[in-house]
């Protein structure tokens, strides 16, 4: 057996094309490279858009986008508004540069200095700070959420008329067979 060049597929107008494809696997194999991914990708794009629009997917890019703002409001919030109100509470203090140093910066032989190590607390408080305010505010939409849902749940239910009790029924029977008789 000859020989294949792995581009014979590629360039039909060859005579290896022919020879390639003589043989049924090679005209399976032939298929299977310039067609058939054709079909599965259509296939992949469909469910891929199916995906995509659904309601939920939607609705939680959306809420992503919003949350992302949001996020950024409360951490302006945080860092502009409620920590200097707290700094000028506990005396002027900014939490912002609040560290505890564990090793302070120095300079060797060569005159290089060498920046200190500490850690940065006071930024972890603004952090912790700015995730309790997200937290309430997903908190309270959450459960106003839940309140019209429920609100809602009480209005179909006295909506749907109520279902005959069994003596009802049972009176509608007595009274369809007298009438029979």
């Amino acid at each position: 057996m000859r020989h294949r060049p792995a581009d014979a597929a590629v360039f039909p107008e060859s005579g290896v094309f022919l020879e390639f494809v003589s043989g049924f696997q090679g005209f399976v194999l032939y298929l299977q490279k310039h067609f058939l991914r054709y079909i599965t990708m259509g296939k992949f794009l469909s469910d891929f858009k199916e995906f995509a629009m659904r309601g939920n997917v939607v609705d939680m890019a959306v809420g992503v986008v919003i949350g992302g703002a949001f996020g950024k409001i409360v951490t302006s919030l945080v860092g502009e508004i409620i920590m200097p109100a707290v700094g000028v509470i506990t005396g002027g203090v900014n939490f912002s540069d609040l560290k505890w140093v564990i090793k302070a910066a120095a300079t060797d032989a060569a005159g290089t200095e060498i920046p200190e190590v500490a850690i940065g607390y006071g930024a972890f408080i603004q952090s912790v700070l700015d995730f309790l305010i997200i937290a309430f505010c997903i908190f309270v939409a959450i459960r106003i959420m839940m309140k019209l849902k429920k609100k809602e749940e009480v209005k179909e239910e006295a909506a749907a008329p109520a279902a005959p009790t069994q003596e009802q029924l049972l009176t509608e029977i007595r009274d369809l067979l007298k009438e029979r008789d």
